[in-house]
């Protein structure tokens, strides 16, 4: 029964765990080639929207056996589109970036799934698009591009094909309006009014936080994700990466929103969405600076002299190599010290000294052949008290003692008490016999019948 019972617990944790999605913040992908006026960006938006109804309720009536999408995809003609793209453009701006998106493309999934105690809604919106306008100084040395464009967010009301995008809440208002009209003019109605594209945090998790790596080997491999051909191959490439916690970033942990509403029932709705991510990268080698507040990087075709890295840190390999060596020292030292106790703890022998020991033969031949067995006791009497067999101890023996000699008896207890009866009778009569003898006086036996017969003779 109880295997039962852990075999039903399992399968359910299982169950529950595999129809719980993976939900994702903001993610930016973006490749910058400072040799060219424009390069490729992707950003991908994600939140899910939970609302559960334990007990429940005419909502749970409602949104019964509901599973539905909506999905599509737009470029820059629709005029939603272009709509979002001056959005972003003008936050880029307000950002003090000179940035600028020149093309744009946006394609999006949104899907509802009801169940027996909750309705989970999958919110989804990809863009991608070109950036231009990122170089803002370029020599024969060094090219300074802007990276302060990376926040990109839309605060107002994204309508392609006809769908609201940007706010969860307007989703349900098309799709589910009985449901909807549960949330409206609560607290809920704000949790479902959080815009989704939403990238303030990659902006606000500054580059020097992120994960610095470069490849000096030459890009020959991924010369097809700038758009680039095979002749830039032995140029670096330097990458930035966000998104997991460390002692740069911190704790990176989902971002919750959450609202009780009572209606008929008690229902919940809660917004999750997880930490965002980013990669970025950028053809050359990138040393960040800050130019009139906003981030930005020094590219140059070759990393420094004798600089290597491989994370955030700016570690040379000097240091590493140092650091390694201080390790070896601090090891050795340790052995040292190690072997130096060792020396000094007395060794060897720890008992007897065996030059205090003599042999003995404890065996002789026996039948037709000789054995050779032999003990060892000290060749002195001292000490014998401390290295003795407790075979020796008297006091271990449990040997009986030996038995006690009989007492000697008297003269007169020897002679059975002989009495004479009379002088005329010449007899002796042993005491033994009782009525058998008359006893005078003088016999010394303690029988009654003689001490009676010894008064009457007298």
């Amino acid at each position: 029964m109880s295997r039962a019972v852990v075999l039903t617990v399992l399968l359910a944790g299982l169950i529950v765990v595999g129809s719980t999605g993976s939900v994702f913040g903001a993610q930016m992908d973006a490749r910058i080639n400072p040799n060219n006026e424009t390069s490729p960006f992707k950003m991908n938006y994600q939140k899910t929207v939970f609302i559960e109804y334990p007990n429940g309720g005419q909502l749970f009536d409602v949104l019964q056996g509901q599973e539905w999408s909506v999905i599509g995809e737009a470029d820059i003609s629709d005029p939603g589109v272009k709509s979002l793209m001056t959005q972003l453009n003008n936050k880029i701006k307000a950002d003090g970036s000179q940035a600028q998106i020149t093309d744009l493309n946006v394609s999006y999934d949104i899907h509802l799934k009801a169940r027996n105690i909750n309705t989970s809604v999958d919110y989804r919106v990809i863009i991608e698009g070109t950036l231009s306008n990122y170089v803002i100084t370029q020599d024969s040395l060094k090219t300074l591009i802007d990276l302060g464009w990376r926040g990109l967010t839309a605060t107002d009301e994204v309508v392609i094909d006809g769908h609201e995008l940007n706010f969860p809440i307007n989703i349900l208002l098309e799709m589910e309006p009985e449901a909807a009209a549960f949330f409206v003019g609560t607290e809920a109605e704000e949790v479902l009014h959080r815009n989704l594209i939403d990238a303030d945090f990659i902006l606000e998790q500054p580059l020097t936080n992120w994960h610095f790596l470069f490849d000096p080997t030459g890009i020959n491999v991924d010369a097809g994700t700038f758009g680039l051909s095979d002749e830039i191959a032995g140029y670096v490439v330097s990458s930035w990466t966000m998104g997991e916690s460390s002692l740069r970033e911190g704790r990176q942990v989902e971002r919750v929103y959450e609202a009780e509403v009572m209606a008929d029932q008690l229902y919940i709705v809660r917004s999750v969405q997880s930490s965002d991510q980013g990669n970025l990268y950028a053809i050359g080698f990138g040393a960040l600076d800050i130019f009139d507040g906003v981030e930005i990087a020094g590219v140059t075709p070759t990393p420094p002299e004798d600089y290597a890295t491989t994370s955030t840190g700016d570690f040379p390999v000097m240091i590493i190599y140092g650091m390694a060596a201080i390790a070896g020292i601090a090891g050795g030292a340790f052995f040292m010290f190690s072997n130096r106790a060792l020396k000094n703890e007395k060794t060897g022998q720890q008992g007897i000294d065996p030059n205090r020991l003599v042999g003995y033969q404890t065996s002789v031949s026996s039948g037709g052949y000789q054995t050779n067995r032999g003990e060892a006791q000290l060749a002195d009497g001292s000490d014998y008290q401390q290295t003795r067999s407790m075979y020796d101890d008297s006091s271990n023996s449990t040997q009986s003692p030996p038995p006690q000699p009989e007492a000697t008896p008297t003269a007169a207890e020897e002679a059975a008490c002989g009495c004479a009866a009379s002088a005329e009778m010449g007899s002796e009569c042993d005491c033994a016999m009782q009525g058998a003898c008359l006893c005078d006086a003088t016999c010394p036996c303690n029988a009654d019948i003689c001490k009676e017969n010894a008064r009457e003779m007298s």
